[in-house]
């Protein structure tokens, strides 16, 4: 079964950027399409990016749409977002996980059609 690792995380200052990492081990990620979420202090987990199995869609919300992207590698079996122009209210939890949901709902981030969580890398934008 599939295993996902976050990296990436740190403490950036507004404006800055960060690229996180998610990195599949135990087998190939290109069955999979994959997920980016955030757990804000005191919110639940929402979803921020999703990226299908090809590469060839890539959906954001509307927040980071213009800041954000997210790729990946199947050959290395990886997956990244690349967060610019960093802001406060970015500061959370970021996760990935693999999409097992039904086909053509990826798009909506829903936690429930996600599995194989990694275990999350700490955002923080402060100055």
């Amino acid at each position: 079964q599939l295993q996902l690792v976050e990296s990436g995380g740190a403490l950036v200052q507004p404006g800055g950027s960060l690229r996180l990492s998610c990195a599949a081990s135990g087998g190939s990620l290109d069955q999979y399409g994959v997920g980016w979420f955030r757990r804000a202090p005191g919110k639940e987990r929402d979803g921020v990016s999703g990226i299908t199995s090809s590469g060839g869609g890539k959906y954001y919300i509307a927040p980071v749409k213009d800041r954000f992207a997210i790729s990946r590698d199947n050959a290395k079996n990886m997956v990244w977002l690349q967060m610019n122009s960093l802001k406060p209210e970015d500061t959370a939890v970021y996760y990935c996980a693999l999409f097992v949901g039904p086909a053509g709902r990826l798009p909506f981030l829903m936690v429930n059609d996600f599995d194989s969580w990694g275990q999350g890398t700490q955002v923080t934008v402060s100055s």
